[in-house]
């Protein structure tokens, strides 16, 4: 399953998953429909993530993938990114334990800690604690740093940052939605028991291993 199949990273996973000879069978769930992705593999499920409990059946899979997220200025309010970034996230979580699902990779963001001062961190930070309570036999959580890559939508951070990035220390450093991705795909393939936290830094340098 994959959550966020239209934004940054959420679509790339989705394309390595239809690609990849070893996955059966992707239900996206979205608010949306997905007019540019065809494949017979693929379910499309348009949901209300308010009411994602009265959909429970479509949690029977293996693993869940979980990119969606928001801003702030996108949100609206504090409430409402907490809403989409937290609540969403864990209720489909909860419901794929329910269901048996196996693994769970989440992506989170650099800093997440329940401590810090950032809200956003924050809230990432509560996420993450929160999975750890649950019945997963593997958790994954990639925490990038400012995401680049083709999006629909003008972010003047991302602009900056494809042209200064360089300058920013380690794990700080902007990386591509697409390693991002190839992370987790990668993860997901191992399925390795227990939790595992994979740093922004780890995702830039690590090696592309054809997924």
């Amino acid at each position: 399953m994959v959550l966020g199949a239209t934004g940054l990273v959420g679509r790339e996973c989705l394309r390595l998953l239809l690609d990849d000879p070893n996955v059966a069978r992707v239900v996206a769930l979205t608010r949306r429909p997905l007019t540019d992705v065809v494949s017979t593999k693929l379910r499309v499920e348009i949901v209300d993530f308010d009411r994602l409990a009265s959909r429970a059946e479509l949690f029977d899979v293996d693993q869940i993938f979980c990119a969606l997220g928001t801003t702030i200025k996108q949100a609206g309010s504090q409430d409402a990114f907490r809403r989409v970034d937290f609540e969403y996230p864990l209720a489909a979580a909860r419901l794929g334990a329910e269901r048996g699902a196996q693994h769970f990779l989440l992506v989170s963001a650099v800093g997440a800690s329940v401590e810090s001062k950032i809200f956003y961190n924050r809230v990432k930070g509560e996420l993450e604690d929160a999975l750890r309570t649950l019945p997963y036999r593997s958790v994954t959580i990639v925490r990038p740093s400012l995401l680049v890559g083709d999006r629909r939508e003008f972010r003047l951070g991302e602009q900056i940052a494809k042209r200064v990035g360089w300058l920013a220390p380690g794990k700080y450093k902007p990386v591509s939605a697409t390693r991002v991705a190839e992370a987790l795909v990668s993860a997901a393939r191992d399925d390795t028991p227990g939790m595992r936290i994979i740093e922004s830094n780890e995702i830039a340098r690590a090696p592309n291993d054809g997924v």
